[in-house]
């Protein structure tokens, strides 16, 4: 036990990752016996409704790890999801997340509790760089937090960061706040607080293939852009009347040539093309107005963010 009788929790979302269970959980417990000295520690391993033998493993280490805690989700709901059903059950002064593919060396744990012991509520990891990704993986990810950093009320370290460490009374604003659709960074951010940040390296995949698909990709996008921009219909507003005006003038110019010079203007095909462009410019943008309104939907509907399938240790599931 710790000499000062604070506590740490580590939240760590799986699924379908049980090639790198072993390593982890080994490193995790090597990171844990390290800080006995200085901070009790609380591991919250949640599994998001995996189909290999993960629940298996994870379940199986914590009857032998008591300051660890297991969870499993009644469904795949996502990472962000994940983290937040660990965040709520919680009792930790301070609570770490990160990712549970070996990318995050959670050795560096113990810096960014340094940062918290100088006053920082929020300690982000902040990528310097990424192993054994594609050059275009790199450009859409860097464009990604720009797009969402110039348009929208936070502000995310722009290389991106998907490991953190959060005060407890983050924690609390991040649990009441979570909403139907979490975008967790975005989230983070825009709680405020004193943040700070420390670099690193996120090292290659060394095992399987990464779980964060296109689609993915485009729902975390479309998130963090709804659920923190109104630049989008903002654009629709100014694209609008832009057309509007051409619209305007076009007929001014057809009145004219029609009573001055007697001209009359014909051609079929480019009103077709006209009409066919605006009619897909109109049905984007009632896309964009229904992600707004079936976020709205669904935040009125007031579901339970998560559902607890399985459980294993001291949890108090409220």
């Amino acid at each position: 036990m710790s000499s000062n009788n604070k506590i740490l929790s580590i939240v760590i979302p799986f699924f379908n990752e049980e090639q790198s269970v072993h390593e982890l959980l080994l490193r995790l417990d090597a990171v844990v016996l390290k800080m006995a000295a200085t901070i009790a520690v609380e591991l919250i391993l949640v599994d998001d409704h995996s189909s290999d033998k993960t629940p298996v493993m994870l379940k199986a280490f914590c009857q032998t790890k008591p300051y660890s805690k297991y969870l499993r989700l009644s469904k795949n709901s996502g990472s962000h999801i994940a983290i937040i059903s660990g965040m709520s059950i919680c009792s930790g002064d301070c609570a770490v997340f990160l990712a549970s593919d070996l990318q995050d060396p959670p050795e560096l744990i113990e810096k960014m509790l340094q940062f918290w012991n100088d006053g920082a509520d929020v300690v982000w990891a902040v990528r310097k760089s990424v192993e054994g990704i594609s050059i275009s993986t790199s450009f859409f990810s860097k464009l990604f937090y720009r797009l969402v950093n110039s348009s929208s009320s936070v502000k995310l370290p722009p290389t991106g960061a998907d490991f953190a460490l959060l005060d407890r009374k983050v924690i609390k604003g991040l649990v009441a706040s979570a909403g139907s659709n979490p975008s967790l960074g975005s989230l983070i951010a825009w709680l405020g607080f004193e943040q700070a940040q420390i670099d690193y390296v996120k090292e290659a995949r060394k095992y399987g293939k990464s779980k964060w698909t296109l689609t993915k990709k485009l729902n975390a996008f479309v998130d963090a852009f709804v659920g923190f921009s109104f630049v989008p219909m903002r654009i629709m507003m100014y694209f609008g009347f832009t057309m509007a005006t051409i619209g305007f003038i076009y007929a001014m110019v057809v009145i004219c040539l029609r009573v001055i010079s007697g001209q009359q203007i014909e051609g079929w095909a480019s009103l077709m093309v006209v009409l066919l462009i605006i009619g897909g410019i109109l049905m984007i943008m009632l896309g964009v107005l229904g992600e707004y309104l079936w976020r709205s939907l669904e935040e009125s509907r007031k579901r339970p963010l998560f559902f607890i399938e399985d459980s294993y240790g001291d949890i108090n599931l409220k």
